[in-house]
């Protein structure tokens, strides 16, 4: 029991810090947000709330600058007045912007917040266990080199979330009338407003998985979902 007092206790640190973030992440919303008001992004909100069999879907503004969207821990979805601003400037169309909010509430409807809790704390745990066991045979660098092998594997489950939000926000487009191409259009945009430089860093090593790649992967279920409908 002994030799796995520091695993547990790192399980028990993981969790009491995803909990903080969460708490310190939904006060920070709550203080630098209100709710989306605009009609045309109303419009295609209610599109999508309809074809989920819901009265409606709440959107909000977060105040700060960088473009992004995030569904938080509570299930609320946030774009962010960077985001909503290329909109307002025509960068953005409004069904591009429907793709981005159909993106987070993939996120929520599968579940990754609560996964991401699971993760965080399991990772925190196979990080102290791996430095443990590699300290022994390579001393000074173990917990280097747990914490690089934990990290990979942090950044391959959250590009595994992220593929599997793009293909629920695909179903839902095109369950609301609204269609792929604009999720398409939005990912080809998305460097370059972003500012992002194409191959900055590895894939394996990023949280996110390439945009062509994301991009392929729409296609993909594009051609499987007209053949089906066709056959």
């Amino acid at each position: 029991m002994i030799k796995f007092t520091p695993i547990l206790l790192a399980l028990l640190y993981g969790l009491v810090m995803y909990r903080f973030s969460v708490w310190r992440t939904s006060r920070e919303l709550d203080a630098q947000s209100t709710e989306l008001a605009d009609p045309m992004l109303r419009q295609m909100c209610d599109q999508m709330a309809a074809a989920l069999d819901l009265p409606r879907i709440r959107v909000h503004i977060y105040e700060i600058d960088p473009i992004n969207g995030l569904a938080a821990p509570d299930g609320r979805i946030f774009i962010t007045r960077g985001f909503y601003n290329k909109f307002r400037d025509g960068s953005v169309s409004a069904a591009e912007m429907a793709s981005v909010i159909a993106h987070e509430l993939g996120h929520v409807a599968l579940g990754h917040s609560r996964r991401r809790m699971i993760d965080f704390s399991g990772q925190n745990a196979l990080r102290t266990a791996l430095a443990m066991v590699l300290s022994r045979f390579i001393p000074g660098v173990g917990v280097w080199i747990a914490g690089i092998l934990t990290s990979l594997l942090a950044a391959r489950l959250s590009r595994s979330d992220e593929y599997e939000a793009d293909a629920y926000a695909a179903a839902l487009l095109t369950k609301a009338g609204i269609g792929v191409s604009p999720q398409i259009s939005m990912f080809e945009k998305l460097e370059t407003l972003t500012n992002a430089r194409a191959g900055a860093a590895p894939a394996w090593l990023m949280s996110h998985p390439k945009t062509a790649e994301r991009i392929a992967a729409l296609r993909k279920l594009q051609d499987q979902w007209q053949i089906e409908h066709s056959s």
